[in-house]
């Protein structure tokens, strides 16, 4: 029999509208107006129309590289684009790197090696100290006086490094790489669907399937579709002139600026994974310990799920300040969308609409990333609450 304990906790408030609140709004909207008009009126006075036809325009200058073909007869919109593609891939490579080196660094910070400790100790309050640009023309120098020129690039077979650009063996698409490409995925797939179905199984009897059974089901089916004949094709990189043509190439600018962003970032989110893994009372391990789990089941079915909850919210967080960081990008000449706006301003003389097309897709991308790994954190969430 249970019996229900009347809750003393007072009914929640309906919250009304007061006369103070609409007054700030409107003060806030005239203000807004105020400001809008002010920026009209000095345009006007300058002689200048605001507007965004100017896209449509020939853009006449050439960029450091770009994802998409992209000449300098091309409009403004299409620079523009160009620059949006570089800021996300460098945003990409540089949240895997930074993810990575925290997540090493967080794990050293409290293992059991003093020697380790110190180390991470070492690095987060030495990087979190330094202002990036700082770490930035630092890298940046070093990389252009301490690499080799071109003709003397440092090569590891295929792969040659100069202080001009990284390059290494590079696909070549065609139709049989589509081919290859879907028959990997289709056997992957289907041998991780085979062996989920077979660990289901012996879960029920206590048992679970080897890892070298997963090895090999994996290898099998990598090595399927080159068993049947279908290969791929490469373009290595070779010297010609006065650089090398053919293959993949990084940019001495990308590469900076990545390698700047990491080592920041990687100090902040080594932090953030090493309370996080701290936040874990020690009760969890023991009683895993004690329900006979090994130590890979323990951090992967105890500790891991617990410190994704607690870590996702600031990680969060510095995945945004990351992606807004790539605008230091312009300082090494690396054609992001901050590069390729300061250009068309000073060209266009559209200040006004640039600036907000900019704020407009830097607030696009962020929201983006912030919505999705809020979704993933409210699923743990729940998940745990169940």
């Amino acid at each position: 029999m249970y019996i229900m304990i009347p809750s003393s906790a007072p009914p929640p408030r309906k919250r009304r509208l007061r006369i103070s609140d609409g007054f700030a709004a409107l003060a806030v909207v005239l203000l807004a107006a105020l400001a809008v008009l002010n920026i009209l009126a000095n345009l006007e006075a300058a002689g200048a129309s605001p507007g965004f036809g100017f896209l449509s325009q020939e853009a006449g200058f050439d960029v450091s590289e770009s994802l998409i073909p992209y000449a300098s007869g091309d409009t403004y919109l299409r620079v523009i684009l160009a620059g949006v593609l570089n800021t996300i891939l460098l945003a990409i490579v540089c949240c895997i790197l930074a993810t990575l080196i925290g997540i090493g660094f967080g794990l050293l910070g409290v293992g059991p090696s003093p020697v380790g400790r110190g180390l991470a100790l070492a690095y987060v309050d030495l990087f979190r100290n330094l202002p990036k640009i700082l770490i930035l023309l630092v890298v940046y120098a070093v990389a252009v006086n301490g690499l080799p020129h071109v003709r003397e690039a440092l090569s590891l077979g295929p792969f040659h490094l100069s202080n001009r650009a990284v390059n290494f063996p590079a696909l070549v698409w065609s139709p049989g790489t589509w081919t290859l490409l879907a028959a990997l995925c289709a056997g992957l797939g289907g041998g991780l669907l085979l062996v989920r179905l077979a660990d289901r199984r012996l879960r029920r009897a206590g048992r679970q399937v080897h890892w070298s059974v997963r090895v090999a089901v994996v290898g099998f089916a990598v090595l399927l579709p080159f068993l049947l004949g279908l290969g791929i094709d490469f373009s290595f990189p070779r010297m010609k002139g006065f650089d090398f043509e053919g293959g993949g190439r990084i940019s001495l600018q990308f590469a900076v600026v990545a390698v700047t962003l990491s080592i920041y970032h990687g100090a902040q989110i080594a932090e953030v994974v090493r309370g996080g893994l701290q936040a874990v009372p020690a009760g969890q391990r023991e009683a895993a310990k004690a329900l006979g789990l090994t130590s890979w089941q323990t951090v992967r079915l105890v500790i891991l799920p617990q410190v994704f909850r607690i870590v996702v919210p600031p990680m969060n967080n510095q995945y945004v300040n990351l992606i807004k960081n790539t605008s230091i990008a312009i300082a090494v000449g690396y054609s992001d969308l901050m590069s390729v706006s300061g250009t068309i301003i000073n060209q266009s003389f559209k200040p006004l609409e640039m600036m907000l097309i900019t704020m407009a897709i830097y607030l696009v991308i962020c929201l983006s990333v912030t919505t999705s790994l809020n979704r993933w954190h409210r699923r743990l969430t729940v998940r745990e609450s169940r």
